[in-house]
């Protein structure tokens, strides 16, 4: 017989191997380097890739065009604005020179003198004597 032994070994745990994180990317390398990410795989998804493609470049154009229209916008307000001060300046300017005082000012310089008498309405019937 065969002496049995009642002690149990420790359950042993297995040991799950990591690749590690630097070996990893060295393979990743390795294969685009040597031309295994061009296979017949990477040609099947050549017409959504260049769907992307054509994505990426209408959303960059989009972009472009619509930072162009913002320059755009705020140039025409700082013109606005611009222009905005200039009627302002030029109405004011013609309030004060279409003033009577201002006026009589440059005719007496000519030589035109402003009338001090009230002005005389005459009133015509008309009668159509036929």
């Amino acid at each position: 017989m065969k002496p049995v032994n009642k002690i149990k070994e420790p359950h042993r745990e297995k040991k799950i191997k990591l690749p590690k994180v630097g070996a990893e990317i060295s393979t990743t390398t390795k294969r685009i380097l040597g031309g295994e990410l061009l296979t017949e795989k990477t040609f099947k998804l050549f017409p959504f890739l260049l769907f992307i493609a054509l994505l990426a470049f209408i959303y960059i154009a989009n972009n472009y065009l619509a930072e162009e229209k913002v320059r755009r916008i705020n140039h025409l307000h700082k013109e606005l604005k611009e222009l905005r001060f200039e009627y302002i300046d030029s109405k004011s300017n013609l309030t004060e020179l279409s003033k009577q005082s201002q006026l009589a000012k440059k005719l007496e310089a000519m030589g035109i003198k402003e009338n001090k008498q009230p002005v005389k309405t005459l009133k015509v019937n008309n009668t159509n004597n036929r």
